[in-house]
């Protein structure tokens, strides 16, 4: 074998371990920048999330990566159990860290303006005048009682009992003012409210709204259920 040729073998080799002996020095220096700067981890999309989305179904969309402190979001998470049970309020998009406020539970998410109807009812809207709806003070999850006055004859019955209020619109309204101060909106001049009924009252309700007069009463959801038949004109003048 020439010596030329050694020289050459010698030479390869030299470089490769010249190559490995910088990229092992990169990395070094990477590492001990890199601890120079407290890195974190955080938790960072991997794909798009829409908005609703609950976090028990994240798992796959989501990684954990390491970045320097001064990169990280404020209340960014670290693990899903941060936020467990919660929901995304917003859209997060691939390269996005996960911050807390991007989360909510259901119950701070749902509609404080309505409440759900029990499974299988008919929800149905009656317009009625502020009088005739405790002046306005009703709010959804309230239970009224359905009073129906039809012209001919002249009688008054409570045909329905423990009606659950799912929507108003139009009521009395409180909220806080920029001073922390609570204020009372008053009512308008008639209300929309939508009851949760099963089918058979659903009819009674759209014809007695049609054709009848119709009163509300709030009555507590514990309270007594009473069959007191109709009052007639001369039960009142007597």
């Amino acid at each position: 074998m020439s010596r030329r040729f050694i020289a050459a073998i010698a030479a390869v080799i030299l470089a490769v371990l010249a190559a490995v002996l910088v990229i092992n020095y990169v990395n070094a220096a990477d590492e001990r920048a890199m601890a120079g700067m407290s890195p974190e981890s955080v938790l960072v999309a991997t794909e798009s999330i829409p908005e609703g989305t609950p976090v028990a179904e994240l798992g796959e969309v989501v990684t954990t990566e390491e970045v320097p402190a001064s990169a990280v979001v404020p209340e960014s998470i670290s693990s899903l159990d941060q936020v467990a049970g919660e929901l995304t309020t917003t859209a997060l998009y691939p390269g996005e860290q996960l911050v807390v406020g991007r989360f909510a539970s259901p119950e701070e998410l749902a509609d404080p303006t309505e409440v759900d109807a029990p499974e299988g009812f008919h929800e149905i809207t009656v317009q009625l005048p502020t009088t005739r709806v405790i002046g306005g003070h009703l709010t959804p999850g309230d239970t009224v009682g359905f009073f129906v006055s039809p012209e001919e004859p002249q009688e008054t019955q409570l045909m329905l009992q423990k009606v659950l209020v799912t929507r108003v619109q139009g009521g009395v309204t409180q909220a806080m003012d920029e001073d922390g101060e609570e204020t009372t909106t008053a009512a308008a001049e008639t209300l929309m409210v939508t009851l949760a009924v099963e089918a058979s009252d659903a009819k009674l309700v759209a014809h007695a709204a049609e054709f009848h007069g119709v009163w509300l009463s709030l009555e507590p959801e514990d309270g007594p259920v009473e069959d007191t038949g109709p009052i007639q004109v001369e039960d009142v003048l007597e």
